[in-house]
């Protein structure tokens, strides 16, 4: 067994877990597996039979369109459950692939029911992160229809930096970015140059600096409202989430 689950210090940012609910957590991700940058970790319509912890790296959920451009829909970091929406199919509804080299944790799909019979809190935490990631989503789509380019890039830098800090204390006012302008312009409806166009124009304009692939936010405030962000990471009400 791990010694450790990112997966429980991920949840326990949230609320205190017991000693019997992290050993159930590390459970789940006694078989890391690693990913070569770049490999496909599932791909849509395969049939689900695992689900996945991030241990290590990024990985992003696309999907292709019927243009045969790519829509990326999530990056996910450490600590984060990968597959959420596979567990109600069947058959993948998005494909997986491995931003940068990565270790994932592979369970079986079934692992899961049994975890959520034995630890009731873990389900409600499980279904309060599922719900604030698909808050986010519904973020991001009125985003894509109704804001600027220099708004969606704006939401977009925001919303990694706040996922980032949500588990490394670390991350201050900088965070190491890892995406292609490609990738963020797959992620946000616009082309790379376009991307790049906004990232140089805040700059200009001294919201944000670049150094070495790593992102510095300079000011916050001014970016949440050019990005009309909400930070869904933060402010959440636990009150009912049952007793440990």
């Amino acid at each position: 067994m791990v010694a450790t689950s990112c997966f429980a210090e991920r949840l326990a940012k949230h609320v205190p877990l017991s000693d019997a609910e992290k050993s159930a957590l590390a459970r789940l991700e006694e078989n890391p597996r690693k990913v070569k940058r770049g490999a496909m970790i599932q791909r849509v319509n395969e049939t689900v039979t695992e689900l996945f912890v991030l241990r290590e790296g990024r990985v992003m959920s696309f999907v292709i369109l019927p243009d045969g451009s790519r829509q990326i829909l999530r990056v996910y970091f450490p600590g984060d459950f990968i597959g959420s929406a596979s567990t109600i199919y069947s058959k993948a509804p998005e494909s997986l692939v491995a931003l940068t080299d990565v270790v994932v944790c592979p369970f079986d799909k079934h692992a899961l029911r049994r975890l959520l019979e034995d630890y009731p809190r873990v389900a409600a935490l499980l279904f309060l992160l599922s719900n604030a990631e698909r808050v986010a989503m519904t973020d991001r789509m009125a985003s894509l229809g109704r804001t600027s380019a220099k708004a969606r890039v704006a939401s977009f830098l925001l919303d990694m930096f706040d996922r980032l800090r949500v588990t490394d204390d670390g991350v201050i006012d900088s965070f190491d970015l890892k995406l292609t302008q490609e990738e963020i312009g797959d992620s946000i409806g616009l082309t790379s140059v376009h991307v790049n166009r906004m990232i140089r124009q805040m700059e200009q304009e001294g919201l944000i600096s670049r150094s070495n692939g790593r992102i510095t936010l300079h000011q916050m405030a001014r970016l949440e409202e050019i990005g009309h962000y909400i930070n869904r990471h933060k402010v959440m009400d636990l009150d009912w989430l049952p007793v440990g």
